[in-house]
């Protein structure tokens, strides 16, 4: 997702797998660190069945390599992809028009589209996309590097959780409050449950003095816990049901209704008749 792939261990792993399993090999990366099309040149050699793709008007950056690029160099190959570069070429003239819309969502403080520095941060596109707008709503964007920084060290301090959904927020939240108010000043939720052992354990122990500084009077708890963190978590199905009482005729139901409780109601009640549909 940090586009850290590079092409000629794409090009090793892929042809391992051709060899090992029989399934299509299906492989995602983004721009990020400018290796993005290289890396698909490479994978598409060894065999790759599936890439990732973007329209160009949305390429680049921490996006996904442009197709357009990729499908002209393949052309006449015996990988040739078979799409219709004009149509592409079309789709892409339109969404330019519609680019515009979106352009204060850019992150605009350097002019390279590429971002060397993930090499070593190794920040996801959907991590730094989330950083630039909490940023920009702060009008701290110009201490985006610092921030950069910051998260290197506060994986580090949290016992190196993957830089992915959930836990690539957390880090990335908490680098942002480092930055802006002094480290551990101040201390979201969810870095306390993370610390606490709620997301599961870390690769690496957090220091014992560390994490009494966060957890103090946590009341969640001021101790990490060390078994399964599901164990930790009150039932929940047998209260939902007397909620949501007869709404929910399925278990699908009711777990959809624990997820997104609002959404939820509204829909079973579109489904089951009780309400006319939006």
């Amino acid at each position: 997702m940090a586009g850290l792939l590079s092409p000629y261990d794409a090009f090793n792993l892929v042809t391992a797998m051709k060899k090992a399993v029989k399934v299509p090999i299906h492989l995602h990366t983004h721009y990020t660190s400018g290796m993005g099309s290289m890396t698909y040149l490479k994978a598409i050699e060894a065999g790759v069945d599936i890439i990732d793709t973007c329209l160009a008007p949305y390429a680049l950056r921490t996006s996904m390599p442009a197709i357009e690029p990729i499908v002209a160099a393949l052309q006449g190959s015996d990988r040739d992809t078979g799409i219709n570069l004009y149509r592409l070429l079309e789709m892409s003239e339109h969404l330019e028009k519609i680019a515009p819309k979106y352009q204060h969502l850019l992150a605009d403080q350097r002019l390279s589209i590429i971002d060397n520095g993930v090499l070593a941060h190794q920040i996801p596109g959907g991590m730094i996309s989330n950083l630039t707008g909490q940023l920009k709503e702060m009008k701290a964007l110009d201490r985006l590097g610092e921030i950069y920084k910051e998260v290197v060290q506060t994986r580090k301090d949290m016992g190196y959780p993957p830089l992915v959904t959930p836990s690539s927020q957390i880090i990335g939240s908490q680098a942002v409050l480092n930055v802006l108010f002094g480290r551990y000043v101040r201390i979201s939720n969810q870095l306390k449950d993370l610390v606490l052992g709620l997301y599961g354990r870390t690769p690496v122990p957090i220091d014992p003095e560390l994490t009494a500084k966060i957890l103090k009077n946590y009341k969640r708890g001021q101790t990490p816990i060390t078994g399964r963190p599901a164990d930790h978590l009150p039932p929940e199905m047998e209260e939902a049901k007397k909620t949501i009482g007869d709404l929910a005729r399925t278990d699908e139901d009711l777990l959809g209704w624990i997820l997104f409780p609002q959404t939820m109601e509204k829909y079973l009640r579109a489904k089951y008749g009780i309400d006319a549909p939006a």
